[in-house]
């Protein structure tokens, strides 16, 4: 494994300003979002402003990613994805959900999830995640990667690769008919092959015009989610994988979340819909 020094907190910039012209989510200027009472089904119209959302926030990872690299730090990261969406008329849809201060989360490293942008530099051989939401046309696209940084170690590579074929195994096993908890059987039992721990305290979501409805979608076993995956079904699969245990302990910051043992995870994410045969992902660039 890396012998990377483990992760501090650095110097928060302040929250970068959206042009008044974009409209807003509901729960911006709020303690928490109005809770979701719709159907997790959407009608057509509905999933292609999600293609448009997902389709944007896509293209916005991929700009924020190319600029991932030694020397940078991950407050640049959030700036380059803020500007993106904001020029392609999106609101990012972390910003300012339950109080959270950027336009994206990077988790470096040890890291599991819900990373603060900050003056934190990239060092070579690290790895990063970028989680990016797109909202735009009244509705959400949430999508995530990790990306290496430099010349990252063998043990590290190979849990950013299988953490990405973990997620697409999962999107294969999406069928109308089936139950919630395949989703999180295949990714489970495909980790245990090489000893990973599967995060189970933070899972995959339903999503639409509600940034979280409530559905929730467990990337391990789980004999407790049944809801059936109908067509019209719109939710996240966003496995997190780690080298060691899956516990976690949160920073001061009430968001970090990093593994107990601080060993390093990845993690991967798309917004899907079902479809009548299976899974179409919507958060492709």
């Amino acid at each position: 494994m890396s012998g990377q020094s483990l992760l501090v907190p650095g110097k928060l910039s302040p929250s970068r300003a959206v042009p008044a012209s974009i409209p807003r989510p509901e729960y911006v200027g709020k303690e928490g979002p109005t809770p979701y009472t719709g159907s997790e089904v959407q009608d057509a119209e509905t999933i292609e402003r999600m293609r448009i959302a997902g389709r944007i926030a896509a293209r916005a990872m991929a700009e924020a990613a190319s600029r991932i690299a030694p020397g940078v730090t991950t407050d640049e990261l959030d700036r380059v994805a803020h500007e993106f969406l904001c020029d392609h008329g999106a609101y990012p849809s972390t910003l300012g959900y339950r109080g959270f201060p950027k336009s994206l989360c990077s988790s470096v490293n040890e890291v599991i999830c819900h990373g603060i942008p900050d003056s934190t530099v990239l060092r070579d051989g690290d790895i990063v995640n970028l989680d990016v939401t797109a909202y735009i046309g009244g509705v959400h696209g949430d999508t995530n990667a990790t990306y290496l940084c430099g010349e990252v170690d063998e043990e590290s590579r190979l849990l950013v690769e299988r953490t990405r074929e973990s997620l697409n195994r999962a999107i294969k096993a999406v069928k109308p008919g089936r139950r919630i908890n395949i989703i999180g059987r295949v990714i489970e039992s495909y980790a245990k092959r090489f000893g990973y721990g599967v995060v189970r305290d933070f899972t995959g979501h339903g999503i639409n015009s509600a940034f979280h409805s409530g559905l929730i979608v467990p990337h391990y076993d789980s004999p407790h989610h049944t809801t059936e995956i109908k067509p019209g079904m719109t939710f996240t699969i966003e496995p997190m994988l780690t080298l060691g245990s899956y516990e976690y302990d949160m920073w001061d910051d009430g968001w970090t979340v990093v593994t107990k043992d601080r060993k390093r995870t990845a993690q991967f994410e798309h917004t899907l819909v079902v479809t009548e045969t299976g899974a179409e992902i919507l958060t492709l660039p």
